[in-house]
């Protein structure tokens, strides 16, 4: 049985930072929205395991995807040799999630194609801290390091992004944080800008309506219409993009 999973992206619709937790990590207050900006990943049986990828640029050898299957294999104490196959449209490094839902994508599929019985929100909080929402998707709120999930009611909503092409990592924009600080509706914006401060001019030319997403790069504008989104990424000079919200899959 072969499969083909989109893996949608997600805005942060605000984030607070509250401060580092005993373990050393930062917990958070964000609220989810997924998106239809979306990867494909195929999944399908196969002799031996295989990555490869088109769109966006991906180390074969060590992403998201590999994670999570090695995991589920851990977990299952056997191997699950499986062949994928990943076609990245949303950008790598910039707060979108991509590498989150394509974790998460890579799980739902291989427990249907291979009929597992097990508990995937362990296993994806493991792989990342927000990879449990993308089991789901929705609008969520989402607490502690992104992993407590309180469900919230679905909203029709579209948005305009803008990503300047600067991947950035979110360890780094934690640290910044530490150092930095932040306010506002997103309080990881000021610490990526002082880890990347082309992302401050990016900004500014945005204008102040626009919004950054997660640890960043990226912005998001929440527009009336798929038209007003066009309209309003039409002039810009960078990867943009023009999405409604997803509703939960799952």
């Amino acid at each position: 049985m072969a499969l083909a999973l989109p893996a949608r992206a997600k805005l942060n619709l605000e984030l607070e930072v509250l401060g580092r937790n005993q373990d050393g990590f930062h917990d958070i207050r964000t609220t989810f929205q997924a998106i239809e900006l979306q990867d494909t990943l195929e999944l399908e049986p196969a002799a031996r395991t295989s990555f490869a990828s088109e769109g966006f640029e991906l180390d074969p050898t060590d992403n998201s995807v590999l994670k999570a299957h090695r995991l589920l294999e851990e977990s299952m104490g056997r191997v699950l040799p499986t062949r994928f196959q990943l076609r990245k449209r949303i950008p790598p490094g910039s707060g979108l999630g991509g590498a989150s839902s394509d974790a998460a994508t890579a799980l739902r599929g291989l427990t249907a194609m291979h009929s597992l019985d097990v508990d995937l929100a362990i296993i994806a909080r493991e792989v990342g801290a927000d990879v449990p929402f993308f089991l789901h998707g929705g609008r969520v709120l989402a607490e502690g390091r992104g992993e407590r999930l309180h469900p919230l009611p679905d909203e029709k909503a579209w948005f305009a992004i803008a990503w300047p092409g600067i991947e950035l990592a979110t360890s780094a924009v934690y640290r910044a944080w530490d150092e930095v600080k932040g306010e506002g509706p997103n309080h990881l914006r000021r610490a990526a800008e002082h880890v990347e401060p082309r992302l401050g001019a990016f900004a500014r030319t945005l204008g102040p309506l626009w919004q950054m997403t997660g640890s960043g790069s990226a912005f998001f504008l929440r527009v009336a219409s798929e038209e007003e989104g066009r309209q309003s990424v039409e002039r810009l000079d960078c990867w943009s993009a023009v999405t409604p919200a997803a509703g939960r899959w799952a």
